[in-house]
């Protein structure tokens, strides 16, 4: 394709406000460099403030970059971030690192104490796993909390294990014992917050009535009688309290069941509902949503804050396997959907927030550009292999894809 020029400053589209931009990690870097000077800075004059997450950097800055990011999203109230690598014994030796730093989406996911809402990105010539599914299903996962802000103990040998909560106040101590280990064993305490529940609960139901779809939430209640019985006294109060007048007007409904009876019935319902959940179900269910409908690249993600701050996120992994053939000088057929659809989520937001239009506007049109470009024929290798056969289909390289949806971009401009 030939190389496509930029827009003069004065004939850009200008993005009223600052956008947090959050670097990442292997392939998916190489794809979002790619998508910015492709997609982006042909047509758009923004202010990124920028946050390099990649692992090395984090480990040069003990991690403060990470809280920087998180505060920046608090100061301009919308970021966009790239996959990163949450490192384990492997990546430590692999990078040099200094310890084994914690995941930053659970750092950012905690200073934002937002819930994060992801959702399938359809198109017509890719049909669901489950056959049923004919409407989208949106995972509403609380961002707070459990195992992402753990502690956890490597139990040597025998002993008591315990939990234990001192009052500040100076009142007796709660306990209860957890294990008698008669040998070498592992304990693990996690926590949550009747605040960050409730603000997980209003943003589901608020999302819910925006959407007009019903919303389910799941736990396991009857065997965590406390931990996930508290999550779901806070969303019944919170429903019955504010919720219940305006979902019955709207046509929708509240619905609470175990978390096995919801996967299901999921599996077989036709979709076109909010499925709330705890953060590590939530972690799980995305991306099993997110392969069924067609790839791990084919799903938007969003933090949303209770505070009204925005990041918008490629759900999946950093594509570590491309990334090695990328350093051998092969070409990859990785998909960079939901890096484009990040950008566009975030560009909508920002818009909507600085009454933009035409912001909101382009942002439209860089999905419906990529779309349109799958629809076509056109598509990444993961795509191709669950696409509905046609002689159209044609595999392409990650450059060659993003170039047919820039090719297909400028025709709409």
């Amino acid at each position: 394709m030939k190389q496509m020029q930029h827009m003069k400053t004065q004939d850009k589209i200008k993005v009223k406000n600052t956008i947090v931009e959050i670097d990442g990690d292997e392939m998916t870097r190489i794809m979002w460099k790619m998508v910015k000077e492709k997609l982006l800075l042909p047509y758009l004059d923004m202010d990124l403030d920028y946050y390099d997450l990649g692992l090395k950097y984090r480990d040069e800055t003990n991690d403060k970059v990470t809280v920087d990011a998180a505060n920046a999203i608090k100061k301009h109230g919308v970021g966009v971030k790239c996959a990163t690598i949450t490192p384990n014994k492997d990546r430590i030796k692999e990078y040099n690192l200094k310890e084994e730093w914690k995941s930053p989406n659970a750092t950012l996911r905690a200073a934002l104490d937002g819930t994060v809402f992801r959702a399938p990105i359809l198109v017509k010539n890719i049909l669901p796993g489950v056959r049923n599914w004919t409407k989208p299903i949106i995972i509403g996962r609380h961002a707070y909390g459990d195992v992402y802000k753990n502690q956890e103990i490597r139990v040597p040998g025998p002993g008591k294990g315990e939990l234990v909560f001192t009052p500040s106040d100076g009142g007796q101590p709660i306990r209860c014992t957890i294990h008698e280990f008669k040998g070498p064993g592992i304990l693990q305490g996690i926590h949550n917050t009747d605040k960050s529940i409730g603000s997980f609960a209003k943003a589901c139901f608020t999302f819910a009535l925006d959407q007009k779809v019903n919303l389910w939430f799941s736990t396991k209640d009857t065997i965590s009688k406390t931990y996930d019985a508290r999550f779901r006294q806070i969303f019944q109060n919170e429903y019955e309290k504010n919720w219940k007048t305006k979902f019955e007007k709207a046509g929708i409904e509240y619905f609470y069941t175990l978390i096995d009876d919801a996967v299901a019935r999921i599996m077989k319902a036709e979709g076109g509902l909010l499925w709330a959940v705890k953060n590590y179900d939530g972690d799980v269910m995305s991306d099993m949503l997110g392969s069924a409908y067609g790839s791990l690249a084919m799903m938007t993600s969003v933090l949303v804050s209770p505070e009204g701050f925005f990041e918008y996120e490629a759900a999946h992994g950093t594509v570590q396997k491309h990334y090695y053939k990328y350093l051998k000088g092969e070409k990859t057929s990785s998909n960079p959907m939901a890096l484009i659809f990040a950008w566009s989520g975030c560009l909508r937001k920002r818009g909507e927030l600085d009454k933009t239009p035409e912001v909101v506007d382009f942002a439209k049109k860089l999905e419906d550009a990529s779309l349109e470009t799958i629809e076509s024929g056109i598509m990444t290798g993961d795509l191709l292999r669950v696409a509905t056969p046609s002689p159209k289909n044609k595999q392409v390289y990650t450059e060659e894809f993003v170039d047919a949806i820039a090719k297909n971009l400028q025709k709409k401009m």
